[in-house]
């Protein structure tokens, strides 16, 4: 089991090779979750992730003989970067073995650091299971990605350093995936600040080491669908486990709506990229799952920022609707010459920047004498976009929100029934 001891040395082996990432505080993020809040930046790690260090510290102690016949690693994508980037730093030949799902820029940027990529699985452990094979077929020398000592020696450095740059820590926030870096971020905080709490944040989607603690056992859980794609792990390490069930205080979970918010907030309010996986810190602060956080001196792990352009983008629209800077509505209209001009002029006073339409009269429910069109548009957040529904209403056009309809307030949800309820016989909505 590492101490204290094999983290420092890993430290003084990796320093020269791995970068310092910044320890910055946030003063927006302080007043919006009630603590003197710190992100530890590990997004900005050469290959994008923390798991640079737990990788470079196993592969520099490789022997002659285990350096020829090359290394092999299974990874969702971030301790795959890590390993084929140093191991070609190194000379050593490094074999990757993927799930099929791991998002395109983690298998493009692993083969860019010439590592030979198999694609194989659904997900992390199908992937494990197959590298096992080749690793036993080709004599190659396994690097876990979590569920080792010399790996989880490399992780723990991270607290080295923030206790440094927070000397004054009282929490940290740490994700959680197979449990290798909050396994070593918690050995070397309880050594040496035993008062500082650990807190380990998983994916409701995936809570295997939340499940595991509460059974007593390592314990599967099944494969949900998480945008934490790095934190997908369907059961924890042997070692971790126990390293969890001995030095860390609680372990909560977040949902993928929680998750999502959080990456759109870091993009927006911090201008940090950061993955899922890496999110789930700000997620769980964010939405008040940590309550004994409030008052204290907490340090985020943002342990990666290798998001896929596509789901960034999935991200920032849903955000966007979700705050109401991004609105749907249906409005029903005469089918008559004037009629979506004048709706799409009232929408212009108010504003309001038309992203799409769509007039539906064919395939329509509604007759021949009416026709019904869809608008997308932007606004200047939820209060906007009630404002615009109102205004419209006033002017005669039936519009009605369809989607987000949790963003509606119930006021105004009693608004519009009540406006409804007013209407006159035969008055045009």
């Amino acid at each position: 089991m590492p101490e204290l001891r094999d983290i420092e040395e890993a430290r003084q082996r990796i320093r020269d090779r791995v970068y310092l990432s910044p320890c910055a505080r946030s003063e927006t993020m302080s007043r919006r979750c009630g603590a003197v809040t710190f992100f530890k930046l590990e997004n900005l790690q050469m290959t994008g992730s923390f798991k640079e260090r737990g990788a470079l510290n196993k592969i520099l102690q490789l022997d002659p003989d285990a350096r020829r016949r090359g290394v092999i690693a299974a990874s969702a994508g971030n301790h795959a970067q890590a390993v084929a980037y140093h191991a070609a730093q190194a000379g050593i030949p490094a074999t990757i073995v993927m799930p099929r799902r791991t998002p395109l820029v983690k298998v493009a940027n692993t083969r860019q650091h010439g590592a030979e990529v198999i694609l194989h699985g659904n997900d992390f452990d199908e992937a494990y299971a197959y590298s096992l094979e080749i690793e036993h077929e080709r004599g190659l020398v396994a690097i876990h990605p979590f569920d080792d000592e010399d790996v989880i020696a490399g992780q723990g450095t991270i607290a080295l350093e923030l206790l440094e740059q927070v000397p004054d820590l009282q929490m940290v926030l740490v994700p959680i995936g197979g449990g290798g870096l909050i396994s070593g971020i918690a050995v070397a905080i309880k050594a040496l600040r035993p008062r500082v709490k650990v807190i380990g944040v998983e994916a409701a989607a995936c809570p295997a080491m939340k499940r595991s603690l509460e059974e007593g056992k390592r314990v599967t859980v099944g494969s949900g669908t998480t945008i934490a794609d790095g934190i997908a792990v369907k059961k924890p390490g042997a070692l971790t486990l126990e390293y969890v069930k001995r030095f860390v205080d609680d372990v909560v979970t977040v949902d993928e709506e929680e998750i999502a918010n959080a990456v759109l907030v870091l993009l927006e309010q911090e201008k940090t990229v950061t993955e899922g996986a890496g999110a789930v810190t700000l997620a769980a602060l964010y939405n008040r799952h940590v309550r004994a956080a409030r008052g204290k001196r907490v340090v985020m792990i943002l342990s990666g920022g290798n998001i896929d352009v596509n789901i960034l983008s999935r991200i920032i629209e849903r955000g966007l609707a979700k705050d109401g800077r991004l609105v749907r509505l249906e409005v029903q209209l005469p089918d008559e010459p004037g009629s979506l001009a004048a709706l799409l002029a009232e929408v212009g006073l108010q504003s309001a920047n038309v992203i799409e339409v769509h007039h539906e009269r064919t395939f329509s429910d509604l007759g021949l004498a009416r026709v019904r069109v869809e608008l997308t548009l932007e606004t200047r957040g939820g209060d906007h976009a009630r404002q615009l529904e109102a205004a419209l209403r006033e002017r005669g056009f039936e519009a009605t929100p369809i989607w987000p309809q949790a963003s509606r307030t119930a006021a105004s949800r009693r608004s519009r029934a009540a406006a409804r309820g007013s209407r006159r016989p035969g008055k045009p909505a």
